[in-house]
């Protein structure tokens, strides 16, 4: 019951995140990339559409995120 009610928490919680990233697109005051990639973030982790456009935004913006950041250190170091 539990992990079905974090399921839902975290998927609410991305599509309001993702709602806010679109408005945020057109107000110049809210980071719209921002609530974008934070919503698709949460969402990556249940649906794999989320995760394809999310993984599209980061190559799109140059985001790498902790996993990105890691690897590039990582080549420097080779």
């Amino acid at each position: 019951m539990m992990q079905r009610l974090w399921k839902w928490g975290k998927i609410t919680a991305g599509v309001g995140l993702l709602v806010l990233g679109v408005i945020g697109l057109f107000l110049p005051f809210l980071q719209g990339i921002l609530f974008l990639v934070m919503g698709l973030s949460l969402l990556s982790t249940e649906s794999p559409r989320a995760k394809a456009w999310l993984e599209y935004l980061q190559e799109r913006t140059g985001w790498q995120g902790r996993r990105g950041r890691r690897e590039e250190r990582r080549l420097e170091d080779v």
